[in-house]
C-alpha cells in the first residue's frame, strides 16, 4: 500500500521496517526534519549522545554485541565529519553500521553553504557504499539497500546522506521496496575443488596452524572452528579481533599471534609448513616484516572478501566464501581424507609447541615499591567478573593487557578497535554494547589517555540508565607511546606525560560530576575488594581509577618493521628457537 509521506517520515518508517530499535545521534539544522517524526516513533529509541564520534562508536558497540546493524545520525558539516573516525574504525574492523547524515538543501550543494561538507566524497574510501538521496521516493529503497549492504558479505559501514529539502518534501512510500543492487552479489559458497585441495594439504602437512581472524566470529562459525580443530588436532591462533572465537582454555589454543602475541603463537606461524588462514587478512601487526613471515609455509586463505586474498601474502589455495560455509565443507573434506587413511600426524609438531607454551608463558613483574601492576588489575578483573561478561577496550597498553590477561571463552566477549586503533573507542562502544545487551555485564577497560577523549558519554550513560563499568588503567601517561620512547627514543619522553604536576583531572570527581559512582584503587591488596564493590553497583555507571605504575610494559613484543623471529619476551631478552634442521 502506497502512502504520501515526507522524506523525514519515510526515513523513520523505513528504519522501523528494517527492525531498528536504537539510534545514537545529535540533532542539528539539516537533520532536524527527521527528528520530528522520530519524536513520535514507538519502535525506535533515540539516544542523545554528547559527541558524534560517541554516536558512531556506540553504533559499533551495539553492532558487535548484538550482530545487528548499528545506527548513528548526525547533521551536516561538522556533525557529519565528527562521524568520520567511527566510520573509518567500522570499515577497518568490518562492523555493520549505517550512518545517516543531514545535508544542506539540494540547491545549496556545492556553494559552500553554512555547515556544508561533501560527506559522501569524504567517506568514499572508508565505506562499503554511500548514498546521496536526491529524490524523496528513493528513501525506502535506499534505506533497505543500505542495511542489506552493511550486513551482508563482508560487513561494514554504509552512509546515507539526505538533503534537508528532500526530508521536507512529500513523496510516495511503499514497503517492501524493490532493491536495485547491480553487481553486488557476495560469494558465500566456497568452490568444492579448492576445499578438496585444502583438505589434501592439511593431511600432508607436518606443521600446520589454523590462523583465525574476526571473519570467523562474524560468520558465526565458532562451533565449526572447534569441530575442525578437534577433528584434526591442528593448533589454533586467534587474532585480536577473534579473541574468544576459540576458547582460551582449549588445549589446542596457542593464544594470540602478532606484535604482542604469545611466543607459542608467533613461533608456530614462523615455523609452520601450512597456514590455514580463516577470515583474516595478514595484517602487518600479525606478520611483522612481511618478507620474513612464515618462510616455509604454504597458505590456504579463506575469506568472504576476494580483495583480501593474496593481497599481502600469496595464497596457494585461495577460497572465497563465508567462513561458516567454508568450515562446514572443510570438515566434510577432512573426514573424507581421514576415511581414505590420509590423516595428519602432528605429534612432533606439538612437542615443539608445548615446549614454547611451557617455557614462554605470559607473565609480569610486580613493582618493589608496592605500586600497582596494570597486568594484575586486568587479570583479577577477568577472574572476578568471569567469562560471561563483555569486555571492551580502548587502544594502547591496556588493550594489549586486556587481550593477554583475561581468559576469553566465548565468541564476541572482547570488543576493541583493532584495525584503526582508535583512542576513545571504549566508553561509547561499551554504552552501545550495554544498550544492545542490557542483561550483560559490560566493562570498558580504558587508558587514562583514551578515557579523556570520549568520557563525556558517561553523561549519556547516566541519563539514559546504561550502567556500564569502566576500569581506567591510569599510569599518568600515554602508555604505549611512552613504551616506544623508552625502547627506541633513549627515554626521551616528549609529550607523553598527562599528569606532570598533579592529578588532573581527578577521575573520581569527574565520574561523580557525570552522575556516576567513582572509585579509586592504588594498592594491590585493594584490587579484589574494589572490583567486587563495582560489581555490586548496577543502577548507575561506575568508574574505577586504578592508579598503576607508569613504567609497566607490554611483553612479548615484536618491534614494528622487524621480523617475528626477533620477538622479545622482555627488554633485551628473546626466546631460544629450535634449529631449522630440528623442524
Amino acid at each position: 500500500m502506497t502512502e504520501e509521506l515526507t522524506g523525514a517520515q519515510a526515513l523513520v518508517r523505513a528504519l522501523e521496517h528494517v527492525g531498528v530499535d536504537t539510534v545514537f545521534g545529535i540533532p542539528g539544522g539539516t537533520i532536524l526534519p527527521a527528528y520530528d517524526p522520530l519524536y513520535d516513533s514507538t519502535k525506535v529509541r533515540h539516544v542523545l549522545v554528547r559527541h558524534e564520534q560517541g554516536a558512531g562508536h556506540a553504533a559499533e558497540g551495539y553492532a558487535q554485541a548484538t550482530g545487528r546493524v548499528g545506527v548513528c545520525m548526525a547533521t551536516s558539516g561538522p556533525g557529519a565529519t565528527n562521524l568520520v573516525t567511527a566510520i573509518a574504525d567500522a570499515y577497518m574492523d568490518s562492523v555493520p553500521i549505517v550512518a545517516i547524515t543531514g545535508q544542506v538543501a539540494t540547491p545549496l550543494i556545492g556553494t559552500d553553504a553554512f555547515q556544508e561538507a561533501d560527506i559522501c566524497g569524504i567517506t568514499m574510501p572508508i565505506t562499503k557504499h554511500n548514498f546521496l538521496v536526491t529524490d524523496v521516493a528513493d528513501i525506502p529503497r535506499i534505506v533497505a539497500e543500505a542495511f542489506h549492504i552493511a550486513s551482508t558479505g563482508r560487513p561494514g559501514p554504509v552512509l546515507v546522506d539526505i538533503p534537508k529539502d528532500v526530508l521536507q518534501t512529500k513523496g510516495p512510500f511503499s514497503w517492501p521496496p524493490t532493491m536495485r543492487l547491480p553487481g553486488y552479489r557476495p560469494v558465500t559458497r566456497p568452490h568444492s575443488k579448492q576445499i578438496r585441495e585444502a583438505a589434501r594439504l592439511m593431511a600432508e602437512a607436518r606443521r600446520p596452524v589454523l590462523y583465525v581472524g574476526g571473519g570467523v566470529h562474524k560468520a558465526g562459525a565458532a562451533a565449526e572452528l572447534t569441530q575442525l580443530a578437534e577433528l584434526t588436532g591442528i593448533p589454533v591462533v586467534t587474532t585480536l579481533m577473534a579473541r574468544g572465537t576459540f576458547p582460551d582454555s582449549h588445549p589446542l589454543h596457542l593464544g594470540m599471534p602478532g606484535m604482542h602475541g604469545t611466543v607459542a603463537a608467533v613461533g608456530a606461524l614462523q615455523r609452520s609448513d601450512l597456514i590455514i588462514a580463516l577470515g583474516t587478512r595478514f595484517d602487518d601487526r600479525v606478520t611483522g616484516r612481511l618478507d620474513s613471515f612464515a618462510p616455509h609455509a604454504k597458505v590456504i586463505h579463506a575469506d568472504i572478501d576476494p580483495a583480501e586474498i593474496s593481497k599481502n601474502r600469496h595464497a596457494d589455495v585461495p577460497i572465497v566464501g563465508d567462513c561458516r560455509e567454508v568450515l562446514t565443507d572443510l570438515i566434510g573434506a577432512v573426514k573424507h581424507e581421514q576415511a581414505e587413511g590420509h590423516g595428519g600426524d602432528y605429534a612432533a609438531w606439538w612437542s615443539i609447541l608445548n615446549g614454547y607454551k611451557e617455557t614462554y608463558s605470559l607473565g609480569y613483574d610486580d613493582f618493589a615499591d608496592g605500586s600497582l601492576a596494570p597486568q594484575h588489575v586486568i587479570k583479577r578483573l577477568g577472574e572476578i567478573v568471569g567469562p560471561d561478561a563483555l569486555y571492551l577496550a580502548g587502544v594502547g597498553q591496556h588493550q594489549m593487557w586486556a587481550s593477554q590477561f583475561i581468559s576469553y571463552e566465548r565468541p564476541g566477549a572482547f570488543i576493541n578497535s583493532g584495525g584503526a586503533g582508535t583512542m576513545g573507542f571504549a566508553v561509547p562502544a561499551a554504552m552501545g554494547a550495554k544498550m544492545g545487551r542490557p542483561d550483560a555485564v559490560v566493562w570498558a577497560i580504558d587508558g587514562d589517555g583514551c578515557f579523556q577523549m570520549t568520557n563525556q558519554e558517561l553523561a549519556t550513560c547516566a541519563l539514559e540508565g546504561v550502567p556500564i563499568k569502566v576500569a581506567v588503567i591510569n599510569n599518568g601517561n600515554l602508555g604505549m607511546v611512552r613504551q616506544w620512547q623508552t625502547l627506541f627514543y633513549n627515554e626521551r619522553y616528549s609529550n607523553t606525560d598527562l599528569q606532570a604536576v598533579r592529578r588532573i583531572p581527578d577521575f573520581v570527581k569527574l565520574a561523580e560530576a557525570y552522575g556516576c559512582v567513582g572509585l579509586r584503587c592504588e594498592r594491590p591488596e585493594d584490587v579484589d575488594a574494589t572490583i567486587r564493590k563495582a560489581m555490586e553497583i548496577n543502577d548507575v555507571p561506575v568508574v574505577v581509577d586504578f592508579v598503576v605504575h607508569k613504567d609497566a610494559m607490554v611483553w612479548p613484543m615484536v618491534a614494528a618493521g622487524t621480523s617475528n623471529d626477533e620477538i622479545k619476551i622482555a627488554r633485551d631478552m628473546a626466546p631460544v628457537w629450535d634449529n631449522e634442521e630440528d623442524l
